[in-house]
């Protein structure tokens, strides 16, 4: 998160517009979360865009760097943004995300918790996820189980 920590410098913790994108990796009627080690929550590997990356770029990058996983194939999902996307972190820095999620089967790689940013990683079958999912992550979740012919997301 080079890029935003200079930012930060300059702004503090005003609000900021982030581009980033995540996954939403599957497999079997399992979707893997990761528990964040800022919130304690659980939520979807990702983070913010680098200047002059992708998104698919940062996708697979954020995919690696959190999971040990490399993905073989991104397949673009939706692009998250708007009001439902405003995530104040525990350390006080606002933003409003504006996520590109990517659906990822085919991947490669140990599952690894990289223990900086990531505590735990679990597949969680779609009928179990859990209640205490990040905020941002929250409306990705829902769309992709809507999609599954999952109802809703657990409070």
């Amino acid at each position: 998160m080079g890029y935003i920590m200079e930012l930060r410098k300059l702004v503090g913790s005003r609000p900021l517009l982030m581009a980033g994108a995540c996954v939403l990796l599957s497999n079997d009627g399992r979707l893997l979360l990761q528990r964040r080690t800022d919130n304690g929550c659980w939520g979807l590997p990702g983070g913010s865009m680098e200047p002059g990356e992708s998104a698919t770029d940062t996708a697979a990058r954020e995919l690696l760097e959190e999971t040990g996983l490399a993905a073989k194939r991104l397949k673009l999902f939706e692009v998250f943004s708007g009001e439902e996307l405003y995530y104040k972190y525990p350390n006080g820095d606002e933003v409003y995300n504006i996520v590109c999620a990517y659906l990822c089967t085919e991947y490669e790689g140990t599952l690894t918790v990289d223990g900086d940013e990531v505590q735990d990683l679990r597949f969680w079958s779609y009928g179990e996820i859990p209640g205490e999912l990040s905020p941002p992550d929250r409306p990705v979740i829902q769309a992709f189980l809507q999609l599954n012919k999952f109802k809703a997301c657990p409070p």
